[in-house]
């Protein structure tokens, strides 16, 4: 039997408000997901989603995985005729799955943020050698790439310590704003 699909009303409304773009004015022309590098790893197409979001779907639409494939390339507005940021609104449909406690179907992507992030905080800057082995140790990868350490390291791709940069308080800061903007 086919699962039932609730619309839920004001959705679109909410999405629309928060993103600051006019998702109802999409024609559904495909032209973003005729042109998105990721496409092929998606659940969902970027004009699916959008289609998503016009019908209130809330449900289907937080819980895809399309909205923590996207890769914020901006290639899906460069192409929209109607001229729809797609970016800002998979934005807001991360925060919202988020803040509602929808679970990513892409179990490594939260990890993926929450560690790139916190790799700034700590060092100012991205510190790729410490990156990596967190992501790696956190998302179950633990020996991922492990064969390509010591040529990396001897061709000196990366720095086996971390960079000391300038105004780290600065960045420390302007990180912990934007999490404070992001709770609101």
């Amino acid at each position: 039997m086919a699962e039932s699909k609730i619309a839920s009303p004001g959705f679109l409304e909410e999405i629309e408000s928060e993103s600051q773009q006019k998702v109802r004015v999409c024609y559904q022309c495909g032209k973003c997901s005729a042109g998105c590098p990721v496409g092929y790893a998606m659940d969902l197409l970027p004009n699916q989603v959008i289609r998503l979001v016009q019908l209130g779907l809330k449900d289907e639409v937080l819980s895809c995985a399309t909205i923590w494939l996207c890769a914020s390339c901006e290639t899906c507005a460069t192409r929209c005729p109607r001229e729809i940021e797609i970016v800002r609104v998979m934005d807001v449909l991360r925060r919202r799955s988020t803040s509602e406690g929808y679970t990513s179907p892409v179990r490594e992507v939260p990890i993926f943020v929450s560690t790139f992030i916190n790799n700034l905080k700590r060092f100012g800057r991205l510190y790729e050698a410490g990156f990596v082995g967190v992501y790696n140790l956190l998302s179950g990868h633990l020996t991922k790439d492990l064969d390509k350490v010591p040529m990396i390291l001897m061709k000196r791709k990366l720095a086996f310590f971390p960079p000391r940069i300038k105004g780290i308080s600065k960045i420390r800061a302007m990180i912990r704003r934007a999490e404070e903007i992001e709770k609101q």
